[in-house]
């Protein structure tokens, strides 16, 4: 899948990504049968953490994520996994963006049952994936601009720390109890852990993996090379790839420059073939 080119295109459920197109079939099929069936659906498939952890009602961290109790609550949801979600897709493909979509789901489904474990109000909606793709388009394009509330613009990587503040002061201060600050806050976090850590060591053993397999050593810190073409030897790219994710560990994605994305983006290529 090629890269997304950002632009002014209206929005269009043709132009969407696969994996973007399938989850706004199945959130807006929800809502509707939500609309029909009334609380008891809601009861049954949205987050309850105390009929999931003395009931076993295992299904529910992942079902809450397509109900929604309002055609507001909806739209904001769809529109903004449109906004952030679409350039995610189109870089990661839509397998890795499922996965890490549902990641940053389970992540905020742990964060409400842990640290509400008797609450018997029904958490629903998809905001705590929502807010993890947020926290990936901005590690991804961290100098995006955003216009917040459609007037005032904002780096995409402030704005993700900003809403992380404040959802962080609002679960610590209880101002808005009939909003889910705690999986919106567990979204953001499962999924800034899932990149920074688990992903990065992820793509190392992968490294490490096709070094091993190839039967070539891996040069720690060697230096680039070229041969007299100027094509990048196997072992240089290799270690390089390897420099790049310890730098990626230390500061981050947002750390890397262009030069470095590139070969990042030619070793993903060699992984896929």
């Amino acid at each position: 899948m090629s890269p997304r080119a950002f632009g002014h295109e209206p929005i269009s459920f043709r132009s969407m990504t696969p994996a973007i197109k399938a989850l706004v079939v199945a959130n807006v099929a929800a809502f509707l049968v939500g609309q029909v069936v009334g609380d008891q659906f809601y009861q049954l498939f949205g987050l309850v953490p105390r009929r999931v952890l003395q009931e076993r009602w295992v299904w529910q961290p992942v079902t809450h994520l397509f109900v929604h109790g309002g055609f507001m609550h909806l739209l904001f949801n769809l529109f903004a996994l449109w906004m952030f979600g679409m350039p995610v897709e189109s870089q990661w493909g839509e397998r890795e963006f499922l996965k890490y979509y549902l990641i940053c789901g389970l992540g905020a489904a742990a964060a409400t049952i842990a640290l509400s474990p008797g609450s018997g109000t029904p958490v629903i909606g998809a905001s705590g994936p929502v807010y993890g793709m947020l926290v990936a388009f901005a590690m991804l394009y961290p100098d995006a601009v955003i216009y917040l509330y459609f007037l005032i613009p904002i780096k995409a990587s402030h704005m993700a720390i900003l809403f992380g503040l404040i959802e962080f002061f609002a679960v610590t201060e209880q101002t808005t109890p009939g909003i889910a600050r705690l999986a919106h806050l567990g979204g953001m976090v499962s999924g800034y852990l899932y990149l920074r850590w688990w992903w990065v060591l992820k793509l190392k053993a992968q490294a490490g993996t096709k070094s091993m397999l190839s039967g070539q050593p891996r040069a720690p810190r060697a230096p680039r090379r070229s041969d007299p073409k100027g094509v990048e030897e196997p072992d240089s790219l290799l270690a390089e790839v390897d420099r790049i994710l310890d730098k990626i560990l230390v500061s981050g994605l947002e750390s890397l420059t262009e030069e470095e994305r590139e070969v990042m983006r030619k070793y993903s290529e060699r992984i896929k073939h």
